[in-house]
């Protein structure tokens, strides 16, 4: 039999480790938050069901988004043993500047909608971090206000073609001289994909004060305290739209956009010059033959057309054909560092991240947004040292495989 006593006082000293209480309620949520789905929960908590939704949702069925998350699930990993990773370089050359990780911070509309510190919050943890960050053409802080807010860190200013081309041409000439480096051409969005969500929880520019929008506001005071008390939410194109989110896109974009206005845009712009939005292989030939320095594969995060194809799956052809002379970019989907990783692996130069960085705006405010960047750095850190990589260089296709469910018939 185990022979038992009691315990002496001096065991018992190391055993006891008292951890002092943080009676800030932000920081103790956010210290709990181990992953960005772990943010994303604390965000539906405290984030009214309309602006929620708007983030967390996509289009139709939310096919195209699953579909995406999937394809990173299904990567498998292919590790490299004994190699010294006791220090990790996670930073890159993109678009002719340096960055200290391998993503940056996503355009997104009607930011200030998930919490009031909006493009504030994410360009300054974006140049805290020295992770680019982009301001979009439906964001709520103009132009000038995000530079002020991260005045030596690196922005870029997404742009939609609107029918209205002399408002086009005034932003950018506005976000020139403003300093910002890079411009976004988006071009997957001829007209508003069916955002099914906001189309039920009735989202207005900005949120009407609905019945149903009060009660679920009853158990978040804090967001309509914020809300209501902080400077009403505007818009670049205007303050105020009495119908539905869908219907002001709709009325907003141009389906007559083609390559002549890309070149128009070209001849305007003194910066390097994004494509984002392309989504086959024979487009991406085409739009790195007009000239540009970079393409963003990327199905506008599945919120434009349900089923469309998977960026990451397109990643490994699009590399093969044009990467050698245009930089290739990637969105839609990520929700960890790993799938970052895999995304360089395949050949992707750069990645921005949407709905992990608006979760932690959500969950915490600027503090939030910085935690987000903190798991996916350090994601990024510890996958690269499990696989043996001490560098973004040293990552390639060797190291990862995608695992096919979608096969074509």
């Amino acid at each position: 039999m185990t022979a038992r006593r009691l315990p002496r006082p001096r065991e018992l000293a190391p055993l006891v480790r008292l951890k002092r209480p943080e009676l800030d309620a932000t920081k103790r949520r956010l210290a709990a938050a181990f992953t960005i789905e772990d943010l994303r929960k604390i965000a539906k908590r405290r984030t009214p069901k309309v602006a929620f939704d708007y983030t967390d949702g996509a289009a139709e069925g939310e096919i195209s988004l699953a579909r995406a998350r999937q394809a990173f699930q299904d990567v498998e990993f292919h590790p490299e043993v004994l190699r010294d990773v006791s220090t990790v370089d996670t930073s890159v050359t993109v678009l002719g500047g340096r960055s200290a990780l391998p993503f940056g911070i996503a355009p997104t509309g009607f930011t200030r909608l998930m919490r009031t510190e909006g493009e504030r919050a994410g360009a300054a943890a974006a140049g805290a971090a020295g992770i680019p960050f982009s301001l979009s053409t439906l964001g709520t802080t103009s132009i000038e206000d995000v530079a002020l807010a991260n005045p030596r860190g690196r922005n870029w200013f997404q742009l939609y073609m609107w029918k209205d081309r002399e408002r086009v041409a005034a932003l950018i000439e506005r976000a020139a001289t403003a300093g910002f480096d890079t411009l976004l051409v988006t071009v997957d969005v001829p007209v508003s994909g069916a955002r099914i969500r906001d189309r039920r929880n009735g989202l207005t520019i900005p949120p009407a004060l609905r019945l149903r929008s009060v009660v679920d506001a009853l158990p978040r005071p804090r967001w309509w305290i914020d809300f209501l008390t902080t400077e009403p939410l505007g818009f670049a194109a205007l303050d105020a739209w009495p119908g539905t989110v869908e219907e002001f896109l709709d009325l907003m974009f141009d389906p007559s956009v083609d390559y002549d206005d890309l070149a128009w845009i070209k001849e305007r712009w003194p910066g390097k010059l994004v494509v984002k939005g392309v989504q086959t292989l024979e487009d991406a030939k085409r739009v790195a033959a007009a000239g540009v320095d970079g393409i963003t594969l990327s199905n506008h995060g599945g919120r434009q057309l349900d089923r469309a194809p998977v960026p990451f799956h397109l990643l490994p052809d699009v590399v093969r054909e044009v990467g050698r002379e245009t930089e290739i970019h990637l969105d839609t989907g990520i929700m960890n560092g790993a799938d970052i990783v895999a995304a360089i692996a395949l050949g992707a130069r750069f990645t921005l991240v949407g709905r992990a960085y608006l979760y932690g705006l959500m969950a915490g405010g600027r503090a939030g947004v910085d935690r987000a960047i903190e798991i996916l750095s350090g994601e990024i850190t510890r996958t690269m040292r499990l696989l043996g990589a001490r560098s973004i260089d040293e990552l390639g296709p060797h190291h990862v495989t995608q695992l096919e469910r979608l096969v074509p018939r």
